[in-house]
């Protein structure tokens, strides 16, 4: 089983990556399930119908999000669509699914979306404890079970891993921006990567305009953020999963 998890998606210039990009990659690597987060596809921050729609059209299973899930008024229309996923953490009877159950090669694929607490400014549930909660709910009916932890800090990355080592097969960071190198599988076969980067413009500010971002951080000023434009990087991670046991193999970061 291979199950390739993309970026963040920056702006509209990043949805242009990932159409140019994601169809012939899942051919050429014969990549069996997408998870895509696309919590900043809209103008940088939130997601509107159209942007899901091309997503899934560009062969994305399943799209997962983060702190900026209600930032578009329209999400309230498709939050419930079985491949959208927001964080399973954001207070309880919170309209959508923080998980779903995906079938894929006669495998249950259970995908969880979880976001941090720390330097997040949210009001959410313990992603710990929420994250467990799920797990033992779901595993006896599952196969494999995927993460998306969308969270500011390393540390609380690093330590959901250690938390979860073993009980889960693949979980990977997002809402950085910046692809890491620390992919690791352990020896309890889970897969891990700190960040898995975005998919939108190179010359930028984790996908900001440069001067508008310096100026935030020159003056201290709330300055609005711009996207920025030109050419676009497309980063994702690929988890290559054994087929009798489900354990994680292979981890193969993907930057073009």
């Amino acid at each position: 089983m291979k199950i390739l998890a993309v970026g963040d998606i920056v702006g509209e210039n990043g949805l242009k990556k990932l159409e140019e990009v994601l169809p012939n990659l899942k051919k050429q690597m014969n990549i069996d399930f997408v998870i895509v987060n696309g919590e900043n596809v809209a103008g940088g921050m939130g997601i509107t119908q159209k942007h899901f729609n091309l997503i899934i059209k560009c062969g994305a299973d399943v799209v997962t999000l983060g702190n900026h899930t209600w930032s578009k008024k329209d999400i309230f229309t498709f939050i419930d669509d079985e491949k959208l996923i927001r964080p399973a953490n954001y207070p309880k009877d919170v309209c959508g699914k923080g998980f779903n159950i995906y079938k894929c090669n006669n495998k249950k694929i259970a995908v969880i979306n979880l976001i941090g607490r720390t330097n997040m400014n949210i009001l959410s549930e313990n992603p710990f404890i929420i994250a467990q909660e799920l797990i033992n709910k779901i595993r006896e009916n599952v196969d494999i079970i995927v993460i998306d932890f969308h969270a500011e800090a390393t540390a609380e990355k690093i330590a959901m891993l250690n938390y979860l080592d073993g009980k889960i097969n693949i979980i990977f960071g997002t809402h950085t921006h910046v692809q890491t190198s620390d992919e690791i599988i352990t020896a309890n076969g889970t897969g891990y990567i700190t960040d898995i980067g975005m998919t939108g413009p190179i010359h930028s500010v984790i996908g900001m305009d440069t001067k508008s971002s310096i100026k935030r951080f020159v003056t201290t000023l709330p300055e609005k953020y711009k996207l920025a434009d030109g050419k676009c990087k497309f980063n994702s991670c690929l988890f290559e999963l054994d087929d009798e046991n489900c354990r994680t193999k292979k981890i193969t970061r993907i930057n073009m």
